[in-house]
């Protein structure tokens, strides 16, 4: 489900009507630019439609013809054909960069100029609006020769604008270590059958091979030969929509993506930037009906793709916006259709829900051609994984330890996330940001990321009845009122939409998005991904009791007939680690602040801090993830795991092994001790701690948590041999993660100063301690040793990495990536 103004790449318009037929001739021209359109021509085939073109088929040319009567256009590239490969993240129907543009003639040229919407004077005085435009740079993406003309009517060669690097294609696999790629001209061409024409846009593509010396594992597994890469990017010249829609302001508690502006005639008492939320044109026939069919409808249409029974559970999570809008005053306002026969993804006509495959599970993500102007929405482009179902399968086999031919509750379960996977994608489209304080509101959202609810019967056996919500939520038919909502004239809209959003902070629903929930060291305690229940520590022991369940009950009837045996190890993974999301949030309860999004004159929570008892729960909820008895895995499971089958090998989805070819149990718990300590000895996260403790005594300070930590991991007696060897284990985390703490350049000096008095107390414990055997002797003796060498030069006595966790989230590409693409899930 990273800061995201993850669903708006700024452009567009949306073009109606069909497509142009084409005329034909042949013959190769040669003509000096003092020739007529028509002379230069004459051999060429024609189309006509927003910009009509000629294509030349013996030299593989496309001459573009301009009419310099001043207008701005949209120009959109996009990606038709992708890579396929999570981590590089360059996919099909992947949007690019997106600009408003004109063409200028300057001598014999004609350049293609991007003016600058960041900085703008928005008056009716002409010499205000040309001191601003002549203020800041402009940019001239590109120059053409004229090679013929007619009047004000101009000839240019697109072909070397087409057959560039416009998607930064080079530059991704560079920055993605994969090696240094450039076009190679004798293997790129014009891909005529998507070049197209409309009356109100006209559309282009290129294929395009990049050569290469392939230095990464990414582009060798996706690409059959590595060192030639061969792709097609798309470009889309869009007529700029009318100046009938109405911006509508933005209200950072509305839930809405935003465009902004600098507004260089506004009055010095005002604010210069401007700020506008990212939706669709949306009418009412009848604006004065309190409900009313619309002028035109939001249609999304569904890449024919994808396979049944997946096309109808994406169609039917889509189609639940349907209800929102309802409650917002429209009648069948939102449709879902299948893309029609012929029709192209890319084409800015259609809002699109493309079915994507890669080579790994990855993120799906909900981007969004809007007009930089004003805000408006001209298209939606969701891309969906395909690869997500199967881990979802994989973790339905895990949760009901069964498999059979029929599969009705594994595929359930998978279509019930899926429908849940379109709604919130499209939800992006429609200019709706994460909310991620939705789980705690009883899952009021589908805008956030959703933990699947996993229940225990009254006879303790797994339920997966309600895993996933069946509807749109409350707070997205909030959101919808405020951006959608048509008021009858008269209406006060800026009172209106501010009543909305009461309406909504008083029946309970709150808001919280990415900036605040993503990070490791983030303090709200109700904002997380991938959680759920109205507690977060509540919520992880309810967990840790499915988990337990889940654990005993798994064995090989999770896997079908003829899976190897060794198979198992892969189902396993996201059992035991079945909490770890959960862990993230009750970590953020401790040292956390409770807020909202609050503005001056409204009535909501500016800043709280949390209740000293709730952070002592959430610390006992975590520490109990570290007691053996959580960490240890059942016998009867461990046997039934064998090493690896010839042509199976483990992944970046398996526990990594210290063990050779045989499963590393041992591995496996430390790797989810550290997951529990990483989050909980978070260098901001101390900071906060005993900055509040100074502001309030009454607040957890970091020495109390460190002390009962200590108080449970490493001073707690055990004397069962397996569970005293996973103690050990944890003990060495727990040591670990304080000397991080201790010479982490963001922990304040106290927090240091606290982290190295308590290390020197360990020191002194594990000199004290009477050992009972062998191993804790040994334990005890290198635990004082090293904490003493160390201490001597802080630093410098460095320990290996910790055991890279198996991918949980969906994978690959970094958040910077993500942010670029759009609002990832």
């Amino acid at each position: 489900m990273r800061k995201i103004l993850l669903g708006l790449i700024i452009a567009t318009c949306l073009s109606g009507a069909s497509a142009q037929k084409k005329g034909s001739s042949k013959n190769s021209p040669s003509a000096p630019t003092s020739h007529s359109i028509a002379a230069f021509t004459n051999a060429m085939t024609r189309t006509e439609g927003y910009f009509n073109y000629f294509y030349d088929d013996a030299k593989d040319k496309l001459y573009l013809e301009i009419d310099l009567n001043g207008r701005d256009f949209l120009y959109v590239n996009s990606l038709a054909a992708g890579i396929g490969s999570n981590d590089i993240g360059l996919d099909r129907g992947q949007l690019g960069n997106e600009r408003i543009v004109r063409f200028e003639k300057h001598g014999q040229k004609l350049m293609l100029m991007q003016p600058n919407q960041d900085y703008r004077a928005v008056s009716q005085n002409p010499d205000e609006v040309k001191s601003v435009q002549e203020a800041f740079a402009s940019s001239i993406l590109w120059g053409f020769s004229i090679v013929a003309q007619n009047d004000t009517h101009y000839l240019i060669d697109l072909s070397d604008f087409l057959l560039r690097d416009s998607h930064r294609i080079s530059n991704r696999l560079a920055q993605t270590k994969q090696g240094n790629y450039k076009i190679d001209p004798t293997r790129s061409a014009l891909h005529q059958p998507n070049i197209m024409n409309f009356p109100q846009n006209t559309e282009f593509e290129a294929t395009l091979t990049f050569t290469g010396e392939p230095i990464g594992a990414y582009i060798r597994s996706v690409a059959p030969s590595a060192d030639a890469v061969t792709v097609r990017t798309h470009h889309s010249f869009i007529q700029l929509p009318d100046d009938k829609y109405v911006p509508r302001d933005f209200d950072p508690r509305s839930g809405f993506y935003n465009i902004s502006f600098q507004d260089y005639a506004t009055p010095v008492a005002s604010s210069l930037v401007k700020r506008f939320i990212a939706r669709h044109r949306l009418e009412k026939l009848n604006p004065e009906f309190e409900k009313s069919e619309v002028i035109e409808p939001i249609i999304y249409y569904l890449d024919r793709g994808a396979p049944e029974p997946i096309r109808s559970a994406l169609m039917e999570g889509a189609q639940w916006w349907n209800q929102a809008f309802e409650a917002a005053g429209f009648i069948n306002a939102f449709q879902v259709k299948l893309l029609p026969i012929g029709a192209h993804p890319m084409d800015i006509r259609y809002n699109m829900i493309q079915w994507v495959h890669r080579s790994t599970r990855g993120w799906s993500y909900g981007s969004s051609v809007v007009d930089p102007r004003t805000g408006e929405i001209i298209k939606g482009q969701v891309s969906l994984g395909s690869l997500r179902v199967r881990q979802d399968f994989l973790i339905a086999q895990g949760l009901l330890n069964e498999y059979s031919q029929s599969n009705g509750p594994l595929m359930a379960l998978v279509l019930a996330r899926l429908r849940q996977l379109a709604a919130h994608e499209v939800g992006h489209t429609l200019g709706i940001m994460h909310n991620y304080a939705a789980s705690s509101n009883n899952r009021a959202s589908v805008m956030d990321y959703p933990h699947p609810l996993v229940k225990l019967t009254s006879a303790g056996e797994i339920d997966l009845s309600d895993a996933y919500d069946i509807n749109i939520g409350e707070w997205d038919i909030a959101a919808i009122k405020f951006g959608y909502t048509q008021f009858t004239k008269g209406t006060d809209e800026s009172s209106a939409l501010n009543e909305i959003i009461k309406t909504a902070h008083r029946e309970g629903l709150l808001y919280i998005t990415d900036r605040d929930a993503r990070a490791a060291n983030g303090a709200h305690p109700v904002a997380h991904l991938w959680d759920g229940g109205a507690s977060a520590t509540n919520e992880l022991n309810r967990m840790m009791a499915v988990r337990e369940k889940v654990l005993l009950n798994l064995s090989d009837n999770s896997l079908p007939k003829g899976e190897p045996y060794s198979s198992l190890e892969e189902i396993l993974v996201p059992m035991y680690l079945f909490h770890r999301y959960q862990i993230e949030a009750a970590s953020k309860v401790i040292g956390g602040l409770d807020y909202t999004y609050s503005v001056k004159g409204d009535d909501q929570l500016k800043t709280a801090l949390l209740d000293p008892s709730l952070q002592i729960d959430a610390l006992q909820a975590l520490i109990n993830t570290l007691q053996p008895k959580a960490l240890m895995l059942p016998k009867k499971l461990l046997i039934q795991i064998p090493p690896k089958a010839p042509g199976y090998n483990r992944g970046r989805e398996s526990f990594i092994s210290k063990t050779g070819p045989v499963f590393d149990y041992y591995s496996a718990v430390e790797t989810a001790a550290e997951m529990s300590l990483t989050f909980l000895l978070n260098a901001e996260r101390a900071n906060r701690l005993v900055m509040y403790n100074d502001l309030d005594a009454n607040q957890p300070g970091l020495s109390k948590v460190l002390n009962l930590l200590l108080a449970q991991t490493w001073k707690k007696p055990n004397n069962n041999p397996e569970e005293r060897a996973i103690q050990r284990i944890v003990e060495w985390q727990v040591v670990e993660k304080l000397m991080h703490l201790r010479v982490n350049t963001n922990a304040q000096t106290d927090v240091q100063s606290i982290t190295e008095a308590t290390l020197n107390d360990l020191s002194a414990y594990c000199k004290l301690t009477k050992a009972s055997n062998s191993e804790d002797a040994a334990h005890y003796a290198r635990i004082s040793s090293t904490i003493d060498a160390w201490l001597e030069a802080p630093g410098e006595i460095t320990f290996p990495n910790p055991l890279k966790a198996p991918d949980g989230s969906p994978i690959g590409q970094d958040e910077d990536f993500l942010n670029y693409c759009g609002a990832a899930y």
